[in-house]
């Protein structure tokens, strides 16, 4: 893999269950890494957590992008992610499926591009196309007076 397409992250177990993540981009600041209660102190979100985030931060950056093309356009995106924590056949405790909703502020939902935008989007998302093939993820989309555009594919919703 080239350099361009790859990334090192250090992690250093600083106590307990916690670890700080020290990034490969000069200026980025660390970031804790911890438990919850009881094994951790919840002083920074887990790995399941975190998961939830890089998949929604990755999907709102692709369909900004998409809407943009390059520079991101006036306007908001939010997205707020549910994450299912539930045990398997051998009782271990596993992420069961992430469900994502991206709210579009301002004039993104105005967009000429959005409806070919809505249909693009998730595939170029680098990690929730990569997640998917072990994690069921739902993606919504509405515009900012909560109308849907955008139902997840195996809901059965209409916008």
């Amino acid at each position: 893999m080239s350099a361009e397409h790859s990334f090192t992250l250090t992690l250093e177990q600083t106590r307990g269950y916690q670890f700080e993540v020290h990034f490969d981009w000069d200026g980025v600041p660390d970031l804790v890494l911890d438990e919850p209660a009881p094994l951790g102190h919840e002083t920074g979100p887990n790995a399941a957590r975190l998961l939830g985030a890089a998949v929604g931060n990755c999907l709102s950056a692709s369909l900004l992008f998409c809407l943009a093309k390059q520079e991101a356009p006036p306007g908001a995106v939010r997205a707020e992610v549910q994450g299912r924590l539930g045990r398997n056949a051998q009782g271990r405790l596993r992420v069961q499926g992430l469900s994502v909703e991206l709210r579009l502020g301002g004039p993104l939902g105005e967009s000429p591009k959005l409806a070919r935008c809505l249909d693009l989007f998730e595939d170029f998302c680098v990690l929730s196309a990569s997640v998917r093939q072990g994690v069921p993820i739902e993606v919504r989309v509405r515009d900012a007076a909560g109308t849907l555009l955008k139902p997840s594919e195996d809901s059965g919703e209409s916008p």
